[in-house]
Order: C-alpha cells, then structure tokens, then sequence
C-alpha cells in the first residue's frame, strides 16, 4: 500500500526509515530549576511628577521634587475615579479637591513594585558597542 501523504509520521512502520539528524543526548540535571527572576523592590513615587520618594519621608510632608501633598487622596491605595466618592472604601463624605492635604483614616500611600535593574552604565558609546562583542 503506497503512501497518500508526504508528512511525516503518516503510515511510518519504524524509525530506521527516518533519515536525519541523529538525536543528541541532553545533559541530565539533577534537582531543580533555579529562578532566573529579577530583584524586586517596593517604591513610593508621587502621584504628580512621578519622583521616587525617599524610604523615610514622613507621609505628612511635601514632595521634595514638585511640591505637592503626600497626605492626600491622589497618593494614596484606595483613590479610584471609578468608585463612589472616587475611594473604594466606605467614606461618609465626598473630598472635594483629592490634591490638597486632608486628614483620611484610611490613608495608605500608593506604592508600586518594581524590578531592579542593574544601574552600570558603560562611560561612553565606544565601550557598550565593545561589550556586545566581548566573549
């Protein structure tokens, strides 16, 4: 009975028709895998210019870049423009202006996880284009 298709494996009775590459052996590794996951850090960074916040800044006080208000409802977790009073939690009040400072019980600031990323910069184009042929 001939064939009626060309792939392979179609009507095959054994390997040793298969002409090709013969099959390597992978090397046998012996527990498990180790992540390849980049370093993670949790940052703080000001809902208006985006500047990182430094660790130990009292959330009382004012961005050192722009100026703006750390106690407010821009800066913190729970600030949704989707939600009723623009909070997901059950506030009794509306806030009118969510820039300015106020006194919320349930503030939290607002931070956000990041990945950290190797900060060696080469000292000039010259040296990087001479990296990326180096072995």
């Amino acid at each position: 009975m001939g064939r009626k298709y060309k792939q392979q494996g179609y009507m095959d009775s054994g390997s040793e028709e298969r002409g090709g590459r013969p099959q390597q052996k992978k090397p046998e590794t012996f527990g498990p895998r180790t992540p390849t996951m980049p370093g993670q850090r949790s940052v703080w960074r000001c809902a208006s210019c985006a500047a990182l916040l430094p660790a130990g800044i009292d959330q009382q006080e004012k961005c050192p870049n722009c100026g703006a208000e750390l106690h407010s409802c821009r800066q913190c977790t729970f600030f949704d423009t989707a939600s009723r009073f623009e909070c997901t939690k059950p506030i009794t009040a509306r806030i009118p202006k969510k820039e300015v400072r106020n006194e919320c019980s349930f503030f939290a600031p607002r931070t956000t996880i990041e990945r950290e990323t190797s900060s060696s910069k080469p000292l000039d184009a010259r040296a990087a284009f001479e990296n990326l042929f180096k072995k």
